[in-house]
């Protein structure tokens, strides 16, 4: 089985181009290069992605984080469509928690869209669990926000979790013919 690298990385300015093309992809142009840009200047915001060199697509995916109080609410979980389920968001969440656990964060939070199972499917099998709802908080339909919540982020029981999903996603991706080469 011949395995295409993955690659991990901190994105940075010279990745915006990048950034707004899988966006745009993922959810017809959500926010503009200003608001990346913010992102990326932030020290509050983790902005992680996905890149392959054997790809047409530059950027396969990306995850980001705000960092507020103890709390890492993440804000974007994003693969692109050509590349739905290879294992490639289950592995950005998975770093997203890894990289809140080494920031010293407690807890993370995040709101999906009710009508997105398969993202709801993911976050729970990490151990989100349902905080509550937010009526009518997507702008572009009205659609309802699913708040879920992650607690106890520092208690040695959720890093023997990381270390367990560390190698479930490691199997996963290389059933799909990825081989993740290194991680910031």
């Amino acid at each position: 089985m011949i395995l295409s690298s993955l690659e991990l990385k901190t994105l940075t300015s010279s990745d915006l181009t990048a950034i707004l093309e899988l966006d745009l992809a993922c959810f017809g142009g959500l926010w503009t290069m200003e608001g990346y840009q913010r992102e990326l200047d932030s020290p509050n915001s983790d902005l992680l992605g996905l890149f392959s060199p054997q790809s047409s697509i530059n950027l396969l995916g990306m995850g980001c984080f705000w960092s507020i109080l103890e709390e890492a609410h993440i804000t974007i979980v994003a693969v692109h469509p050509q590349y739905h389920r290879q294992g490639l968001g289950q592995a950005l969440l998975y770093f997203l928690l890894k990289t809140a656990c080494d920031r010293g964060l407690e807890r993370a939070t995040l709101e999906v869209r009710a009508s997105n199972l398969a993202a709801i499917s993911l976050y729970q099998k990490f151990g989100f669990q349902t905080a509550g709802r937010r009526r009518g908080y997507y702008q572009d339909n009205g659609e309802d926000a699913i708040i879920l919540w992650l607690p106890d982020l520092q208690y040695p029981q959720f890093h023997k979790k990381l270390h367990y999903w560390e190698s479930i996603i490691r199997d996963d991706l290389i059933n799909s013919h990825w081989s993740l080469v290194n991680s910031p």
